[in-house]
């Protein structure tokens, strides 16, 4: 007669796996914590589509159609464009107030494009 041994299965370690998950979220935490909030008066615009993250250099056009950029004023937009590089001048990005009128948005990029950007790219809140 023969006698069957068995076997035993090992049990999957979810502790590991439980640190794993854990570790990931303290590093999402805070790596979604270190940019920087563009205007603390400043109401985005919201769209649901939008991916990516806040750029750091951005033309920010508050409600009233004054433009700022890292917080400083800017008078006019050939004044920004000059500043620029030829690489930053093929992608200007620029962050409206949720309160500015629709005219002066298309306004904005279109004094944009002719003063040299290349495309002009909206900046918006992504809606929950």
């Amino acid at each position: 007669m023969q006698l069957k041994m068995r076997t035993q299965t090992q049990k999957e370690p979810t502790i590991a796996l439980i640190n794993i998950v854990f570790l990931m979220l303290i590093f999402f935490m805070i790596a979604g914590t270190l940019a920087p909030p563009i205007d603390k008066d400043l109401a985005l615009v919201k769209t649901a589509d939008l991916e990516g993250s806040e750029p750091p250099d951005t033309l920010v056009v508050h409600a009233d159609g004054r433009l700022s950029l890292r917080g400083q004023p800017v008078v006019h937009v050939t004044d920004y464009m000059a500043g620029l590089s030829a690489e930053a001048r093929e992608l200007v990005k620029i962050v409206p107030d949720q309160a500015l009128p629709a005219k002066e948005l298309v306004r904005l990029g279109n004094a944009l494009r002719a003063a040299g950007a290349q495309r002009v790219v909206l900046v918006s809140e992504r809606a929950l």
